[in-house]
């Protein structure tokens, strides 16, 4: 009887287990197409992000200099990143600060310029954007190196000593107690492109009659549209909006280096980007930088986590 009463429970899930694979064919089938068209970029995203994360994880565990085989060393390079490494705390510090400020400063900038910006006329609105958005497609730093040159000849000092607030000229970009003001400047006014070009788009995707259901509802100005009815709608460009301000903020390392060198006095400006790029770039300690890599993987995962958690509460 007991044989009898198992035989009939295994033959009921294995019906169930075919009923479910039935079930996940037909709809796979049915979005064949969707699935034919994702697969080249599912593809590049897998051969040129997935898998090149994973084995920088798995060579931050070895000590490898590009010339011989990889040793497996185990947490030693971790070990040596943060008991003995005296740079990493600085960069580590620095890298924490330039995100913080860049990154919400630049997001809540690019949202409200997108906001304002897209209640203008067509035209209007196009020329704005373009011009928003230039900073992006053109590097043009050599022009911010111009104005805070060191010498008396940069527009700033020049124009300062002009008007007589200063006797001699100031080295922006070598004296530690300017260096960072200026790059966070610069590198806030880089970085208002990208997301701002997605935020616009996303006001043009509204449906402009909720904002007519919301008056109804007792919406009563455009901060409450904005906040209740905008902004949960824009969820999704919100939310890859918040993943290049994230990546932005903390891959600072290339700007730093073409406005002070490297390293910048005193590590001032030093991120974990610049040890990425010295103990990689230079030195071939790739075991020891990729290291230094999973840390900066951890620091953005964990950041765009806290950022998805913000986002949920949009419109509560």
């Amino acid at each position: 009887m007991a044989e009898n009463l198992l035989y009939g429970h295994t033959r009921k899930n294995n019906q169930n287990r075919i009923e479910k694979l039935s079930i996940i064919s037909k709809a796979l089938w049915r979005s064949k197409t969707s699935y034919i068209f994702i697969t080249p970029y599912m593809l590049i995203f897998i051969t040129f992000t997935v898998l090149p994360v994973l084995i920088s994880i798995f060579f931050s565990f070895t000590d490898f200099n590009l010339l011989e085989i990889p040793k497996f060393i185990g947490v030693d390079n971790y070990k040596r990143l943060f008991l003995k490494d005296t740079i990493f705390p600085i960069a580590f510090k620095n890298t924490l600060i330039f995100s913080s400020i860049v990154g919400p400063l630049s997001y809540m900038a690019c949202l409200l310029l997108a906001w304002v910006i897209n209640d203008f006329k067509p035209v209007l609105r196009a020329f704005l954007t373009t011009l928003f958005y230039a900073p992006t497609l053109a590097n043009i730093y050599f022009v911010w190196q111009l104005i805070f040159s060191s010498d008396s000849y940069g527009i700033l000092n020049a124009y300062l000593m002009k008007i007589g607030i200063l006797l001699e000229p100031i080295q922006w970009l070598t004296d530690k107690k300017y260096i960072v003001p200026v790059v966070l400047i610069i590198i806030l006014w880089g970085s208002l492109g990208a997301s701002f070009l997605i935020f616009i788009a996303g006001f043009q995707t509204v449906d402009r009659s909720l904002y007519e259901a919301g008056a109804v509802d007792g919406i009563k100005n455009r901060w409450q549209e904005l906040w209740f009815i905008t902004l949960p709608y824009m969820r999704p460009q919100l939310m890859l909006g918040a993943i290049l301000s994230i990546s932005t903020s903390f891959g600072i390392g290339s700007t730093i280096t073409m406005l002070t060198g490297f390293p910048s006095t005193d590590y001032v400006a030093h991120t974990i980007m610049h040890m990425i790029d010295d103990y990689g770039g230079i030195r071939f300690e790739m075991g020891y930088a990729c290291s230094i890599a999973t840390i900066l993987f951890v620091m953005m995962v964990s950041a765009n986590k806290f950022i998805q958690f913000l986002l949920s509460k949009v419109g509560d």
